[in-house]
């Protein structure tokens, strides 16, 4: 099963991105991860990356498509992936198509986490991770079942993003809205999208994502129709 996750910072697209990867082996690809990893091993996508990004640029959509098209070679992406902060724009996802058709693979569903944007900035603010692993946690919400030590890994170190307050959060959702909210029409006229309540508790967003996969129809690349990939059990 392959999908993407959309949705502004902090619907919560990498706790369930996370959840689906340890329950169902849909390998996480974000952005930010795929990046780091191309610029370690020194590829020639990482190489450019890191080049931009050491003036202080925003890497250009042909490097970010190039990095995305490499880890989709990996044994682990073709066993299924839910990619998380790509594709951004209308460019990027018709970008994916190509590959996805070159590759031989299909995408199964986009998984839309709908959000009221006023709570989502107190969200936010609560939200922490583990220094260890990354495990995610938040002050109301999702607590570690005991507390200071981290469910998964055992850390006892936790860390907060420095640009998770108010004013940071009101900027990155008016770009999520300039930019990445209109591709939902280019994925909806491909009859791909499923909506979910972002803000419902945790346990029940998971059902819902659970669901919407078990319903998904024949997949769907670049617009062609293809036999749909099995139900996750």
């Amino acid at each position: 099963m392959n999908i993407i996750l959309l949705g502004p910072p902090g619907a919560g697209k990498g706790t369930q991105a996370a959840r689906l990867e340890r329950q169902h082996r849909m390998v996480q690809l974000s952005t930010g991860d795929m990046l780091r990893a191309a610029v370690a091993a020194g590829t020639d996508a990482g190489r450019a990356a890191k080049a931009v990004m050491d003036r202080g640029e925003l890497v250009p959509d042909s490097v970010v498509v190039k990095i995305v098209a490499d880890r989709l070679d990996h044994a682990d992406a073709r066993a299924g992936f839910t990619l998380d902060g790509f594709p951004r724009t209308v460019a990027q996802a018709q970008a994916l198509d190509a590959i996805l058709a070159d590759k031989g693979m299909s995408l199964d569903r986009v998984i839309v986490l709908d959000v009221v944007e006023d709570a989502l900035v107190d969200r936010i603010a609560g939200r922490y991770n583990c220094a260890t692993c990354g495990e995610g946690y938040h002050d109301e919400t999702k607590r570690p079942a005991v507390a200071g030590v981290c469910d998964v890994c055992g850390g006892t170190s936790f860390k907060r993003r420095a640009d998770d307050n108010p004013e940071t959060v009101r900027r990155r959702l008016a770009e999520y809205h300039a930019k990445t909210a209109p591709i939902l029409p280019y994925y909806e006229g491909l009859g791909l999208v499923t909506h979910v309540d972002g803000m419902a508790p945790i346990g029940e967003v998971e059902h819902a994502i659970e669901a919407a996969l078990a319903a998904t129809p024949a997949a769907v690349t670049a617009g062609t129709a293809r036999p749909a990939t099995p139900a996750l059990s």
